[in-house]
C-alpha cells in the first residue's frame, strides 16, 4: 500500500513540474493588468522643472524660492471636481445612512429579516434587512443564475468585508405616501429635520447625518517604527455635506443669498466646480472614489485601479506650468490677457471689477482655455486643496524627487491657483497660500490625481 501512494505522489509531482511551466522559473502573477485612463482625467508625464518664484519677486522667494525637482507621471482631473460631481459622493453616503438605520430597524421591529421580491417597491421595512456577511466576492445573484454586480462598500461597516452587507436591491422611498409602515416612519424622521426647523413649505434633510467614515494608515510613520502598525491605523468620520453657508459668511455687507440657496443644489450650476469643502472633505472623497471605482472593477474580477488622491505641492505646480520652462501663469505670461484683450482666467481684475473677465462668482468647471496639459482652470475660478502642509521654509529642506510635507500636526493646509474673488498674484503658478484643514471658503474646490501605471499602447504606434 505504501508503494502504490509513493508512485501515485511521485507522478502528481512529475505532472505538477511538466504542467505550463515546464520546471522553469516563469514567476507567480496576478491578474492581467489593462490600465486605462480615468475617466475625465488627464495624462500628465513625469518630469523635472524648476519649481518656484522668479528672481524678480524678492519677497516671493522667502517663501517659494527656486528648485529643480522631479516628479513621476500621474493623472489629473482636467476641471475641479463639480457640483455634480461631489453630489454623487453625497447621495452615495446619504443613501448608505438611509439604508443602514431601515435595516437596524428591521433587525429590531420587523418581521426578523424576511425580503420581499415585488418588483423594486417595498412591502415592509423587511425588504432593507441585510444580505448577511459577503460570499461571493462582491457580487449577488439575481434569481437566475446570474451574477450582477453590486454597489460599493455594501457593508454596514464601510471597510469590513466580513460585517453583514447592506441590501441594494429595494429603491429607497422618499414620498411619505409610500412609506410601508411604522418602522419605516420612524427611521426616515430621523434623516428629516423636525418641522420647527424647515420653512418654506420644504421638508429638510438633517445633513449633518450623512456622514462618510473610512480608515486611513500613516505609511510614513509605520515604515519607519519596526513595532505593530496597528497604532497607525485610525479611522476617520468625515461629515460630507458642504458649507453652504460660506457665501454668507466669507463676505459681511454683501448680498449672496441665491448663491447659499442654490449653488450646490440647483442643476443649473451642476458643471460649476463645488465650493464649500474642507481638506478633510477633499481626502475623503478621494478615498470614495478610489473605493467606488474598485468596487466596480471587482464585480467584474478585474485588477484594483491605484488610489485617488489630491496632489502634492510640486505635481500640482508642475501640471499648471502646462510644461512652460519658468512661465508665469499656465498660459505663459507676463500678462492675464490675449493679443485680443479677453482676460484669460476668471479673477478679480482692474481694482475690483469682478464682471469684466465675464464673470462675478464662478464659472463652469471647463471655461476659458486649458493649458497644454489639457487642464481647465489651473489659474482662476476657485483655488485648490492639495495634500501638502503649508510651511513657509518647506522648500528649503524637502527631497528634490517627488517633494512633499505633510505633517499630520499642521493644520495649515496648501491651497494654489487663485480663484475668483482674488488679484491675478495668486493666479501665478508659483504663488503659495493656505488655509486651515477644517475651513471651507467660497473659493476653494479641489481637482484628484491618480499615480500613473501605464496603458495600453498599439505596438504599430512609435514610442513616446
Amino acid at each position: 500500500m505504501k508503494k502504490v501512494f509513493l508512485i501515485i505522489a511521485v507522478a502528481s509531482f512529475l505532472a505538477s513540474c511538466n504542467s505550463g511551466n515546464q520546471g522553469q522559473l516563469v514567476g507567480a502573477r496576478g491578474k492581467k493588468w489593462h490600465p486605462v485612463k480615468p475617466y475625465g482625467m488627464t495624462e500628465v508625464p513625469g518630469g523635472s522643472f524648476i519649481m518656484g518664484k522668479s528672481d524678480d519677486d524678492i519677497a516671493g522667494l522667502d517663501n517659494a524660492p527656486t528648485k529643480t525637482v522631479t516628479v513621476n507621471s500621474f493623472y489629473m482631473d482636467e476641471t475641479e471636481i463639480t457640483n455634480a460631481e461631489y453630489r454623487q459622493f453625497v447621495q452615495w453616503v446619504r443613501d448608505s445612512i438611509v439604508r443602514q438605520k431601515l435595516a437596524e430597524a428591521a433587525e429590531l421591529g420587523g418581521g426578523g429579516g424576511a425580503q420581499g421580491n415585488n418588483g423594486g417597491k417595498s412591502g415592509s421595512i423587511d425588504d432593507y434587512a441585510f444580505k448577511g456577511a459577503n460570499q461571493n466576492g462582491g457580487r449577488r445573484n439575481n434569481g437566475t443564475g446570474q451574477t450582477t454586480e453590486t454597489p460599493y462598500q455594501q457593508y454596514s461597516i464601510h471597510y469590513d468585508p466580513t460585517n453583514q452587507r447592506l441590501n441594494w436591491d429595494p429603491e429607497i422611498l422618499w414620498a411619505t405616501a409610500d412609506y410601508p409602515d411604522q418602522y419605516y416612519v420612524e427611521v426616515m424622521d430621523e434623516i428629516y429635520l423636525p418641522p420647527s426647523q424647515s420653512y418654506n413649505g420644504q421638508r429638510l434633510m438633517d445633513v449633518t447625518k450623512f456622514v462618510y467614515s473610512y480608515k486611513t494608515m500613516d505609511i510614513e510613520a509605520a515604515a519607519r517604527d519596526k513595532g505593530n502598525r496597528e497604532k497607525y491605523i485610525q479611522e476617520e468620520k468625515v461629515p460630507v455635506y458642504p458649507d453652504t453657508t460660506v457665501w454668507i459668511k466669507d463676505f459681511n455687507y454683501s448680498y449672496n443669498e441665491p448663491m447659499h440657496n442654490d449653488y450646490f443644489w440647483h442643476a443649473a450650476y451642476d458643471d460649476y466646480p463645488v465650493v464649500g469643502v474642507t481638506w478633510t472633505q477633499a481626502k475623503a472623497f478621494c478615498d470614495w472614489r478610489t473605493q467606488f471605482h474598485n468596487g466596480y472593477r471587482k464585480s467584474k474580477g478585474l485588477h484594483n485601479v491605484n488610489t485617488y488622491r489630491l496632489p502634492s505641492e510640486a505635481e500640482w505646480e508642475y501640471a499648471a506650468r502646462g510644461g512652460l520652462e519658468s512661465a508665469t501663469y499656465p498660459w505663459g505670461g507676463p500678462y492675464a490677457k490675449n493679443d485680443r484683450g479677453c482676460f484669460l482666467a476668471n479673477f478679480k481684475p482692474l481694482r475690483g471689477d469682478y464682471a469684466a473677465d465675464q464673470s462675478l462668482y464662478t464659472v463652469e468647471a471647463d471655461s476659458y482655455e486649458p493649458n497644454d496639459y489639457n487642464l481647465y482652470n489651473m489659474a482662476g475660478n476657485v483655488s485648490e486643496w492639495v495634500n501638502s502642509s503649508y510651511d513657509p521654509s518647506s522648500y528649503e529642506f524637502y527631497s528634490s524627487m517627488n517633494p512633499t510635507v505633510n505633517d499630520p500636526k499642521n493644520r495649515r493646509k496648501v491651497v494654489r491657483g487663485g480663484s475668483w474673488k482674488d488679484v491675478s498674484y495668486f493666479l501665478q503658478v508659483s504663488s503659495r497660500d493656505y488655509e486651515y484643514q477644517d475651513s471651507a471658503r467660497s473659493y476653494i474646490g479641489f481637482r484628484t490625481v491618480q499615480d500613473y501605471l501605464g496603458e495600453d499602447i498599439d505596438l504599430n504606434q512609435p514610442p513616446r
